[in-house]
């Protein structure tokens, strides 16, 4: 991972359509290819979940090697962007870029993924060509957003077969409380208090020399309604989970 990393520093070209080109040829192959004999909802959820994941581990691991790369003095809100945090926000906004092609054109009534996906790019775009600062801040966030991809993309593909297929549902069933435990650590205590301090600097017009207030108030907006809305997500998730542990135990006592 390092020499990858190393390599990445040193490369200076604009790597945007290289891993937009990447990000299409793997949807290509889950929808024409791997996932070909899948009803076509199954098929399409299941190309979206192979591009999540070749985004998801990676770019955490490559936005925390981006970030301790940085000397101390460098990793602060309103830090200049170095080449290698601007290759890897570039490799999230190809990725959020692919996924929203996705959604608009074969699932254009999904809104809620796609103003998640429009706010997340717009968020990326403006610290990677805009304001050209504050990458410290979105690649902590980005890097507590993926740890949980991989365990949650393995979660939503055995969640899509799991009422045909009983092995699926063993794995969903197993998956569920260990992803849901790491998913509410991460968003819902982690994400928070990070978001915090984050907030409270971008609030206090430290950084007003070289990142406008519409930036860092609309950044601030969109991470807050992300986190806010994770929660609820994974709040409705628990919920289920214990009504359904609530429901087999009355049937086990009858």
């Amino acid at each position: 991972m390092v020499p990858l990393l190393d390599s990445l520093a040193a490369d200076e070209r604009w790597l945007y359509p290289v891993f937009l080109a990447v990000y299409a040829a793997i949807y290509c192959v889950g929808h024409l290819t791997l996932f070909r004999r899948w009803a076509p909802r199954y098929r399409l959820d299941g190309a979206s979940c192979l591009i999540s994941l070749a985004h998801g581990t990676p770019a955490a691991l490559a936005a925390a090697g981006a970030i301790l790369a940085q000397p101390p003095t460098a990793r602060g809100f309103a830090a200049p962007n170095s080449r290698l945090q601007d290759h890897v926000l570039d490799y999230s906004v190809a990725y959020f870029t692919m996924d929203l092609l996705h959604y608009l054109t074969f699932l254009p009534g999904d809104t809620l993924f796609i103003a998640h996906h429009l706010a997340t790019l717009f968020v990326f775009v403006t610290c990677r060509y805009l304001v050209r600062h504050g990458a410290y801040a979105l690649l902590v966030l980005l890097v507590l957003a993926e740890v949980t991809s991989l365990l949650q993309n393995v979660w939503t593909l055995a969640g899509i077969w799991r009422a045909e297929k009983p092995a699926a549902a063993r794995v969903y069933r197993a998956l569920s409380p260990p992803f849901y435990f790491l998913y509410t650590v991460v968003r819902g205590v982690a994400g928070p208090l990070f978001f915090l301090k984050m907030s409270l600097f971008y609030l206090s017009g430290q950084a007003v020399d070289v990142i406008p207030w519409w930036v860092r108030i609309s950044w601030i907006i969109v991470v807050g309604t992300a986190i806010t809305v994770s929660n609820l997500w994974i709040w409705n998730l628990w919920k289920e989970l214990f009504r359904e542990r609530k429901q087999i135990m009355a049937k086990k006592g009858t």
